[in-house]
């Protein structure tokens, strides 16, 4: 059977220095251990590592480096969450309201608008598995005084208790026939159905990643959303730097995405510069780890 003592913050700190980590007295690191796991501030000193089955650093390698690395992390996180929360808020009201126009306030629960019979009843399951849980006076009051309807609540009260995950795919399996599918995608420059659900099925993986407070950083990312080959909207100017497919598992294509969709929800928001802070404020955070892009912020989307 496999057997791993578990090591003392010292001993942890004792390891470190013995494999070529500097770590000094004002690195504070006892603090940091104590606070942020070994196994989590791992995931940031690995790529300093010269031998990774020795676990043996490289050269001037730093401690305080490490601590870099993981705080801009995070406040790269807490950044992206405040973006997506937008982006999340204007797609819920993009459905609700067009698709309950089109078809009624219960549209989300006709299997003859979606294409993946399966998947619809999985995300019904989940749904009525967050209404059950809702401690929302306004689920409350409706199962209260509509006790002999057993359908969901409509879409304006349901859908509000759903998440982003959720939401990106009632979208992305609607059939393509239902007009609001491409409406919606028109309304955010994305043309028409064929683009914009891969947009939101890789922001919602990202979504998940910030809410559960996982790197971004040097991820290796999954999805592959679809560019459009000639953006209505602002976009990327210089061929070089839109990315290429081999790129889309960096994070910086899903950023382009994100400022894309944010130009409609916000325009003249301030994405640019707090991302831009971000690097200036870790100058030892390298950019290409995210895919980034020489001179980035001066592309027409980016503006």
């Amino acid at each position: 059977m496999f057997k791993k003592d578990p090591t003392t913050i010292q001993e942890q700190i004792q390891k470190l220095k013995v494999r070529g980590l500097i770590i000094t007295p004002e690195d504070n690191a006892e603090h940091y251990l104590s606070h942020i796991s070994y196994y989590r501030l791992g995931e940031y000193w690995h790529s300093m590592q010269h031998d990774r089955e020795q676990h043996l650093f490289k050269e001037n390698s730093r401690f305080s480096d490490v601590v870099a690395l993981y705080s801009f992390d995070r406040e790269l996180r807490i950044l992206l969450f405040d973006v997506i929360e937008k982006i999340e808020i204007s797609l819920r009201t993009k459905l609700i309201y067009h698709l309950s126009h089109e078809v009624d306030p219960w549209w989300f629960q006709n299997f003859d608008l979606f294409t993946d019979s399966m998947a619809l009843v999985k995300t019904l399951s989940n749904l009525e598995e967050e209404l059950s849980r809702s401690k929302d006076p306004t689920i409350k009051n409706h199962r209260k005084k509509h006790k002999d309807d057993l359908r969901f609540p409509t879409a304006w009260k349901s859908l509000e208790q759903t998440s982003f995950g959720a939401l990106s795919k009632l979208y992305g399996n609607l059939k393509n026939t239902v007009k609001s599918k491409d409406k919606i995608a028109k309304k955010y420059g994305a043309v028409n159905h064929t683009f914009l659900p891969s947009w939101l099925q890789s922001i919602a993986q990202i979504r998940n990643y910030c809410a559960h407070h996982s790197r971004l950083w040097n991820r290796n990312l999954p999805g592959a959303p679809k560019l459009l080959p000639k953006p209505p909207n602002p976009w990327i100017v210089k061929t070089e730097n839109i990315p290429k497919q081999h790129e889309f598992q960096k994070l910086y294509v899903h950023l382009c995405l994100m400022k894309y969709l944010l130009n409609t929800v916000q325009p003249g928001s301030t994405f640019t510069s707090k991302l831009d802070a971000l690097f200036q404020k870790y100058p030892n955070v390298d950019p290409d780890a995210l895919g980034m892009k020489p001179n980035w912020q001066e592309e027409p989307l980016w503006k």
